[in-house]
């Protein structure tokens, strides 16, 4: 049986995919690494249990995985980043001209273009191809943000059109990003949004659990409130399931589930690429750095008997929670903002030329954070190719305005009464510094030229003219 695909990596994402391709009348040959005790004969198993009776066929030899396609051969890899090297060296002699590899992990854009160039010296073409949707997306649709070698595009987009997520009017949640590192580029973007997202939520079910005591049932039905109106996404939709799911006695699971907060790496690139780039992304680094705060257990169990808690502000229920709702709804849009902010300077700085409302498009269904709110972004980028900042999108400004009031109040209400909030409170500070027309940064100007000589510009003089000042008489 010739396959026309291979699926190189039979994790939760890969044997989804696998399941995915076949449903869709390809037939799939699937390889995966031994790693004894833990993975040892995992093709076989799912070739007997949920791969039985499809067109899945299984390989015990990476030779004899690149035997059984097609040519030109088409290479997936589902394994974690660190592994890529390693398998692109274990599959590349038994490849040849034309043939494609296609890395669908998270891998660093930057490793994903000097693969690109790499494989194209050997006749092969690489693709990074972005990947969201979690185990249901991978099973049933995900949105997927390919890149890389330009010739590879027109091998594999039958493929994946075929298996990705679908919007209302039919098209694919799938869309060529760019040559290069740009579909490991978007999808390091795309998660650092969901970092922050996922935050955000999380502070607002903090508020609601400590300061208004609201049980799991309670806060669920917010939840569900929540995603019916514009603040509907797949994170609200699932944090009400979540909230409600019961331990095996009966006992809210959410409740015994230890606050340490995990992470891949994905959020850190991106503020780190952020910095880099000089763009302002509040929001993501807070996001990052929350992680790595929870991680401190130990640290925060012992912290938490030396130091007083204030005493909770007092708060009527409704008009809180209705406070939160525009806090959460007003930072979401910001966190979109940033992520934006920084598709756009990764375009130009790597001339990309990324098609933000495309990606916007395919961001609205299939993935983590598929949400309405991106309907409003891709027509703004539509009809705004060049524009600056999605923050000037009238829409954004008509929310952004009428939340401001209750995004403030439910803020200050946290911080006062000991609650963290640093993405709700990051956000709100992002906006202000963002809607502001002057900012205090004259003063860092003038201590930079103090104590460095750094030197100014003046409102009073044309832009670029350079001015220093003796600030010490006699130094």
């Amino acid at each position: 049986m010739n396959a026309d695909i291979g699926i190189f990596g039979l994790g939760v994402m890969g044997q989804g995919l696998c399941l995915n391709l076949e449903n869709h009348g390809f037939v799939v040959s699937c390889y995966n690494r031994e790693v004894k005790g833990v993975e040892e004969d995992v093709a076989l198993g799912f070739l007997k249990r949920r791969g039985a009776g499809k067109r899945i066929v299984g390989a015990n030899s990476v030779k004899k995985f690149i035997e059984t396609l097609k040519r030109p051969r088409k290479v997936m890899f589902m394994i974690k980043a660190d592994a890529v090297d390693e398998a692109i060296s274990l599959v590349i002699p038994y490849l040849g001209k034309g043939d494609v590899l296609i890395d669908g992990g998270n891998s660093d854009f930057r490793d994903t273009e000097r693969r690109v160039r790499h494989l194209e010296e050997k006749g092969v073409y690489f693709v990074g191809a972005g990947i969201s949707g979690g185990e249901e997306g991978a099973l049933y649709g995900p949105a997927i943000m390919p890149g890389g070698a330009d010739e590879a595009w027109r091998m594999i987009r039958d493929v994946f059109s075929s298996i990705a997520a679908k919007l209302p009017d039919g098209s694919p949640c799938c869309t060529w990003i760019g040559p290069g590192g740009a579909g490991h580029f978007v999808k390091m973007v795309h998660n650092s949004i969901e970092y922050v997202e996922m935050e955000i939520i999380a502070e607002a079910y903090h508020i609601m659990r400590e300061l208004l005591s609201m049980t799991c049932d309670e806060m669920a039905l917010i939840f569900e409130e929540w995603n019916r109106g514009e603040l509907a996404g797949y994170l609200i939709s699932i944090t009400a399931e979540i909230l409600r799911k019961r331990d095996h006695d009966g006992g809210f699971l959410i409740e015994r589930i230890l606050d340490t907060s995990g992470q891949k790496g994905t959020g850190m690139n991106a503020a780190n690429t952020s910095l880099d780039m000089g763009i302002p992304a509040c929001c993501i680094q807070e996001a990052v750095s929350a992680r790595l705060l929870s991680g401190m257990k130990k640290e925060r169990l012992f912290a938490s008997g030396m130091y007083r808690k204030p005493d909770f502000l007092s708060a009527q229920r409704e008009s809180l929670l209705e406070d939160l709702r525009n806090a959460v709804l007003a930072s979401r849009i910001i966190s979109i903002a940033e992520g934006f902010s920084l598709l756009r300077a990764g375009s130009i700085a790597y001339e990309w030329n990324l098609d933000l409302a495309g990606i916007a498009r395919i961001w609205q269904n299939g993935c983590i954070i598929k949400a309405k709110l991106f309907e409003v972004v891709e027509s703004f980028c539509r009809h705004n190719p060049h524009a600056a900042h999605i923050l000037f999108e009238p829409a954004f400004a008509e929310i952004l305005n009428r939340c401001q009031i209750g995004w403030r109040s439910s803020v200050m209400t946290a911080i006062g009464s000991g609650i963290t909030v640093p993405c709700l409170a990051s956000a709100l500070s992002y906006f202000d510094g963002f809607r502001s027309g002057r900012l205090p940064a004259n003063l860092i100007q003038a201590q930079r030229d103090y104590f460095g000589a750094h030197g100014y510009e003046r409102i009073d003089h044309p832009g670029g003219e350079i001015f220093h000042t003796q600030w010490r008489a006699g130094f």
